[in-house]
C-alpha cells in the first residue's frame, strides 16, 4: 500500500495497523497524521511500547499514559482503582484518537488490560470506549519480553484486537536505503529463507572502512566496556554536561530512563559520537556520526560530522506533551559515545556505518534488527553472526503473510470508493472527534 491510501484510511477514522519494513515510512506517516488532527483542533494522545520510540513523536509510553504500570493484566476490582486517578480519567475521556507506537512489543494482555481502562473511563463498551486506535510496527522487530518458557502472545492474539475491524495498511515504499542487495538480504529474512540471505550476506566483499565506526553489540556489558575504554585512551580535558529535567518529576524521570540520552555526558576532544535527535535544520538527524574536534562557548560541543559538516552541538529538549501542553521536559546535548552501542538501543535509528557482531545473537530477530539499521551494505563491517541471527519469529513471519493479504483487501476496498464518498466520511469522522 503506497502513503497516500493509508492516510486517507487514518482520516477516515478506522482503527488502522501500519505496518512494513524499517524504512517504509511508519513513522513519518503517522507525524502527517498527528499534523492533520491538531490542525484540525482534533484531541490525539500519543503513546509507543517504549520511551526510546515515544520521544521520537513527543508522546509517552503507553503504559504511562493508560495508568497500567508495570502490570500486565488487569481484573475488574484492579482497573477500578487504577481509574481512581483524576488527571488519568480527565486524559482518557478527552482523548479522539490513541496512537500506539512500536506496538509488536505490546503483549496481547497489556493490549486487553488498556482497553479496559479505557472502557471503564468512557463508559463506552465499543473497543477502547469508542477511540480510533492507531498502531504502528514491524512484528519482524525484537518481539515482547516474555519469562523463560512461556509462550509469547503478539497483540493481534488479543480478544478485543479481533473485535476492533482493524484496517491493515501494509506500507511497501522503501525511503531508507538505495541498496538493493541489502533491501534483498532483509526481506529474505523476512520471508524466512535464512540459508539464502546468508549466502547473499557472505557474497559481499568485506568492506575496508577507514574511520572508526559505531560498533552494534547484543550486550550491554560489551557496550558501556568498548565505549569507556576508548574515552580512557583520550588523554585531554573532560568536560560534563548534566541532564536537567521539569515539569512532572515522576514523567521526567520516566523520559530520562527511557531517553537514549545519558544523564550524565562526558567528552573529550576526539570523541566518537552520534546524534540522537533529528534536528534537520542545524544539520543532523537521529543516527549521524561524527568525531568531536573541539569546544565552543559556554564549553558547547563543536562535532564534525563523517559527511564533513562542523555543527556547534546545542542543548536538545525531550518532552511529553497532552492536549498541546508539556507535562514534562528534560534537556541534554543530543550526543551519546558512539564507540558501541546495543542493538536493542539501536532501534529506530538510521547508520550510515556500522560494526556489527552479532556472534553472541540470543533472540530471533537481532540479527535482522542490527542489519535494517544501515542505509547500505558499503557501511557495514561484520566482525561476527550466528545462524540466529538470520532466524525471525515463526509467528511473525505467519502474521506477516496475513498482513500482506488484508492490505490488498483494504486497498482494493478504499479503490472502489468515489472520492466524494472518502471526502464526505473524513469529514464526518473530525466532526465526531470535535463533538
Amino acid at each position: 500500500m503506497k502513503q497516500k491510501e493509508a492516510l486517507d484510511i487514518l482520516k477516515m477514522g478506522y482503527n488502522t495497523f501500519l505496518t512494513g519494513p524499517p524504512g517504509s515510512g511508519k513513522t513519518f506517516l503517522l507525524n502527517k497524521y498527528i499534523e492533520y488532527l491538531r490542525k484540525n483542533n482534533a484531541p490525539v494522545s500519543i503513546t509507543a511500547s517504549t520511551g526510546i520510540a515515544a520521544t521520537h513523536m513527543g508522546g509517552t509510553t503507553l503504559h504511562s499514559w493508560s495508568g497500567l504500570g508495570i502490570r500486565e493484566e488487569l481484573d475488574d476490582q484492579e482497573v477500578k482503582k487504577v481509574c481512581e486517578k483524576g488527571y488519568m480519567r480527565t486524559r482518557i475521556k478527552s482523548a479522539g484518537v490513541l496512537i500506539i507506537d512500536e506496538i509488536s512489543m505490546i503483549k496481547a494482555s497489556q493490549f486487553e488490560a488498556v482497553n479496559k481502562i479505557c472502557q471503564y473511563v468512557r463508559r463506552n463498551p465499543r473497543p477502547f470506549g469508542g477511540l480510533q486506535v492507531v498502531c504502528s510496527g514491524d512484528f519482524f522487530q525484537l518481539p515482547p519480553v516474555e519469562r523463560e518458557g512461556r509462550e509469547i502472545k503478539f497483540v493481534n492474539d488479543s480478544e478485543i484486537w479481533k473485535k476492533m475491524e482493524m484496517k491493515i495498511c501494509y506500507l511497501d515504499e522503501q525511503h531508507r536505503t538505495k541498496d538493493k542487495k541489502l533491501h534483498k538480504i532483509l526481506n529474505l529474512i523476512r520471508e524466512s529463507k535464512a540459508e539464502e540471505s546468508k549466502k547473499l550476506l557472505f557474497s559481499e566483499k568485506s568492506q575496508d572502512l577507514k574511520r572508526v565506526l559505531t560498533k552494534l553489540y547484543t550486550h550491554n556489558i560489551d557496550v558501556d566496556s568498548i565505549n569507556y575504554t576508548e574515552l580512557a585512551k583520550i588523554k585531554s580535558k573532560e568536560y560534563f554536561y548534566q541532564m536537567s529535567s521539569r515539569g512532572n518529576q515522576m514523567v521526567a524521570d520516566i523520559l530520562k530512563k527511557s531517553c537514549l540520552a545519558p544523564e550524565k555526558l562526558v567528552l573529550k576532544e576526539g570523541a566518537e559520537v552520534m546524534f540522537i535527535k533529528n534536528n534537520f535544520e542545524a544539520g543532523y538527524v537521529n543516527g549521524t556520526q561524527g568525531k568531536v574536534i573541539g569546544f565552543a562557548a559556554a564549553d558547547l560541543p563543536v562535532v564534525k560530522t563523517y559527511d564533513g559538516k562542523k555543527i556547534t552541538v546545542t542543548y536538545s529538549d525531550w518532552v511529553i506533551e497532552e492536549e498541546n501542553s508539556i507535562v514534562a521536559g528534560i534537556s541534554q546535548i543530543p550526543l551519546r559515545l558512539a564507540w558501541a552501542i546495543t542493538v536493542h538501543k539501536s532501534q529506530g535509528m538510521n547508520l550510515n556505518s556500522a560494526e556489527i557482531d552479532l556472534s553472541k545473537c540470543f533472540l530471533e530477530g537481532m540479527g535482522y534488527v542490527a542489519l535494517s539499521r544501515l542505509r547500505s551494505l558499503k557501511g557495514l563491517r561484520l566482525m561476527g553472526i550466528n545462524n540466529l541471527a538470520f532466524c525471525v519469529n515463526k509467528r511473525a513471519a505467519e502474521i506477516d503473510a496475513d498482513f500482506r493479504k488484508l492490505s490488498k483487501t483494504a486497498s482494493s476496498e478504499l479503490k472502489k470508493m468515489p472520492s466524494s464518498a472518502i471526502a464526505k466520511r473524513q469529514k464526518l469522522f473530525l466532526k465526531y472527534l470535535g463533538s
